[in-house]
């Protein structure tokens, strides 16, 4: 072909695979050409050139083989892909069968952080100190720290595909965390202390009416997301044997199925909620004869007693700053309900996997949302070991 350069090459004496030649400044420059079978018995081949010594090339020659030998022929054709193009690949795979609202996430995420900051690197050697350094380090000079604890768990989901993928055989940036700071202590602090929830839940019940209150003692006896409360319908609801189902979420943006299979779920109310909800039942099927209709088991739980409709979930969230806004308590959000609930089973001792599941959550999510308040289980748990000792006339130590 017209003005290409025929580079001839050398093998080399110690490694069929390996050859030298010479670059355009006539320097020895050495080189691999390695044939293997991919995972669907394709015959393939990977070369690299560039190295400066044969002692370079033998070294690289040698990892591509041990990684086709243990069956990881994928990395071995994708160890030149950059982050950029493989979340490029994540995305156009999986983008319909995401929410809208995590599709949009995690599109903006994508194209505003992750490849302006990170997209040049290479997906199989980018480092945990260089992603600090160029990733989570740059967040933090720009946002709070929820929501660069959010692009980092984002980015940790887009590499966990890139192993299920058998593209990385780990993922390296799971066990980063992220640094501390006074923000920290601010996200930290979302959530009511028993006594601050029976004061809020109390001027509640005097100041709102009675689908907002029910609404509110709902999230915080339960735990469950504002979208799952505002998708709550009469027979998601068993009054028998005290349980309430979880199998869809509503928002102004209309009815979805529930955040992540996680998120499907039955769980156990206690008698307080349960006959709160019966009141609010018999309340409902008065207003809603008012306007003419009758409640049916499809009905949503939580209905405006000016049309007869099922409330939004931005009337709950006003509902709730107006009863922040009359008390002295602390600045929380509504979600720090759901943290409230969350954090006082823990301090209880109650089982995180059982948590977990109460919350629709992961029990690696319960560790890493609330690891400050596990933090603080274990320092009081050391403290009650060695007082019961001492109360048993333990004298052990340096004397």
């Amino acid at each position: 072909m017209k003005g290409m350069v025929i580079v001839k090459l050398h093998k080399s004496a110690k490694e069929p695979e390996i050859y030298y030649y010479f670059n355009a400044k006539n320097e020895k420059v050495w080189m691999y050409r390695h044939k293997y079978y991919d995972s669907t018995g394709k015959r393939k081949e990977k070369k690299k050139r560039g190295f400066k010594s044969e002692k370079a090339a033998l070294k690289s020659l040698l990892e591509v083989k041990a990684a086709t030998i243990r069956g990881e022929s994928k990395q071995v054709e994708h160890d030149q892909m950059t982050i950029g193009e493989w979340l490029d690949i994540w995305y156009n795979t999986h983008k319909n069968s995401w929410k809208p609202t995590s599709r949009a996430q995690r599109e903006m995420a994508i194209r505003l952080q992750m490849k302006p900051l990170l997209g040049h690197y290479k997906l199989q050697t980018l480092d945990r100190t260089t992603y600090k350094r160029e990733f989570l380090n740059v967040l933090e000079k720009k946002y709070k720290p929820s929501t660069v604890h959010l692009f980092h768990t984002l980015f940790k989901i887009a590499i966990n595909a890139a192993v299920e993928d058998e593209i990385l055989s780990r993922n390296r940036f799971t066990k980063i965390k992220l640094s501390s700071s006074e923000n920290v202590k601010e996200e930290n602090d979302n959530y009511f202390t028993p006594a601050q929830l029976v004061e809020f839940l109390k001027v509640a019940k005097q100041e709102e009416n009675i689908t907002n209150y029910t609404f509110l003692l709902t999230v915080a006896y339960t735990g469950i997301r504002r979208g799952e409360t505002c998708g709550l319908q009469w027979k998601n609801i068993d009054f028998d044997n005290k349980t309430i189902t979880i199998e869809r979420t509503r928002d102004n943006k209309g009815i979805r199925s529930p955040k992540t299979k996680n998120s499907y779920r039955t769980i156990l109310l206690d008698d307080v909620l349960v006959n709160q909800l019966k009141a609010y039942r018999k309340w409902c099927v008065e207003i809603m004869l008012s306007f003419g209709y009758k409640l049916q088991d499809e009905s949503f739980v939580f209905t405006s007693y000016q049309t007869g409709n099922p409330i939004t979930d931005s009337s709950v969230l006003y509902a709730f700053r107006r009863v922040l806004n009359k008390t002295n308590l602390p600045s929380i959000t509504i979600h720090g309900l759901r943290h409230t609930h969350c954090t006082i089973l823990l301090n209880q001792g109650l089982n995180v996997k059982v948590i977990a599941e109460r919350l629709g959550n992961t029990p690696q999510m319960i560790y890493e949302i609330y690891g400050h308040v596990l933090k603080e289980m274990e320092s009081m748990s050391v403290a009650l070991f060695s007082q019961s000792l001492l109360e048993s006339g333990a004298k052990f130590g340096a004397s």
